[in-house]
């Protein structure tokens, strides 16, 4: 038999070394290294682009949320401390005595608006419930302003009601029993209003907030105790 003739194999261009089998496995591993290196790379970019992506996206919903809360968080309203002296209608006058008890008081008005008290202050700020009268009571002997409202009163009541008062040396809280629908409480005075629009609201704060005709005047309204609810 006449052995298979293998074909003959294509001549390589002038100039052209033919490549060994070793030279053309080492090219072939180049070709793949080279290739693995671009996947990566591509992969590398995309991953950037994704944290990017992601950076941004968080970015802007952050400010969506800040802006949410600056748009939407109560504001708070400034007063000069103290008072000018100033007649406002309706506000009454008391004569509580001063001085520091444990365990409960009986108080002679509703709200409390002075007398005996915890030694140890209520903290100002906001409150979803109401805070124990003996601690709060105290808070008053510093000079702060106790406005009460309430239970059944709308959120939207609460905000407006929450919007007129100052930031600092102010307890606003609810209140079981209330002769009227807010009553605000300063030492040995007290205003009750059928509405939260009621313009006397500020004209007590103006007058009566920080007052130097209490007991402790300038007296810290932080730094002792948190009552239940406290929200800020």
């Amino acid at each position: 038999m006449t052995p298979k003739q293998q074909p003959p194999s294509s001549p390589l261009p002038p100039g052209v070394k033919k490549q060994s089998v070793k030279e053309q496995r080492a090219a072939q591993r180049l070709e793949k290294v080279e290739a693995y290196k671009k996947e990566q790379a591509r992969k590398a970019r995309n991953r950037r682009i994704g944290i990017w992506s992601a950076v941004v996206g968080s970015l802007a919903v952050v400010a969506l949320v800040v802006t949410t809360i600056v748009l939407t968080a109560p504001t708070s309203t400034s007063y000069t401390a103290g008072g000018t002296g100033a007649e406002i209608e309706g506000v009454q006058t008391f004569d509580n005595t001063a001085g520091h008890v444990e365990g409960a008081v009986t108080y002679a008005q509703t709200p409390p608006a002075g007398g005996e008290h915890n030694p140890y202050w209520l903290n100002c700020g906001i409150y979803t419930e109401q805070p124990a009268s003996e601690n709060a009571v105290h808070s008053l002997e510093h000079g702060a302003i106790w406005v009460t409202y309430n239970p059944s009163m709308s959120d939207a009541d609460v905000e407006t009601l929450r919007s007129k008062l100052p930031s600092t040396y102010v307890i606003l809280s609810p209140f079981e029993g209330l002769p009227s629908e807010v009553v605000l409480s300063g030492w040995n005075v007290q205003l009750q209003v059928d509405s939260v629009d009621d313009e006397r609201i500020g004209e007590f704060m103006e007058e009566y907030w920080r007052s130097n005709d209490v007991p402790e005047p300038g007296a810290s309204c932080t730094g002792a105790v948190d009552g239940p609810g406290k929200v800020s």
